[in-house]
């Protein structure tokens, strides 16, 4: 296991902006994709409950900035867990272009999403689906999620 769930992506001319590089705001909607994809992938049961009571909340996400992306730049999108605080689950991803001989990192983000549940007088918390918690373990770099 890498540590990370890898998400990839062709970066379309549609993503650029009229300079020619990647509009910044692509970066959250990948951050999107990536965590998107992780769920169909490795928690299929959260995505069925979704339709449901369960509401996965992006509370807070963010990116830094390295170097800019161009169109056809081939990217992955590598998903890590920082930390899980009681409802709450705090991803990282890191934005790296890769061609044949070698890598390097555009950006990185991180996210953090709270688990909730909806409710006649609005949203509550609620625990971290258990399954959920399984599929971030492999990626949880202190193993104590």
């Amino acid at each position: 296991m890498s540590g990370h769930y890898i998400h990839r992506h062709v970066v379309t001319f549609d993503e650029t902006n009229l300079v020619g590089n990647v509009y910044f705001a692509h970066y959250v909607r990948w951050q999107g994709h990536c965590r998107e994809g992780f769920l169909l992938d490795r928690a299929p049961g959260v995505v069925a409950l979704l339709s449901g009571e369960l509401a996965l909340v992006t509370v807070d996400c963010a990116v830094e900035y390295y170097a800019e992306g161009y169109a056809g730049d081939r990217l992955e999108i590598r998903m890590g867990l920082d930390r899980i605080t009681g409802n709450r689950a705090t991803m990282t991803f890191d934005y790296v272009r890769c061609t044949d001989d070698r890598e390097e990192l555009l950006a990185r983000g991180r996210q953090t999403v709270a688990c909730m549940r909806r409710a006649a007088h609005g949203m509550e918390p609620v625990p971290i689906p258990d399954e959920l918690r399984a599929a971030l373990a492999p990626y949880d770099p202190a193993g104590v999620s």
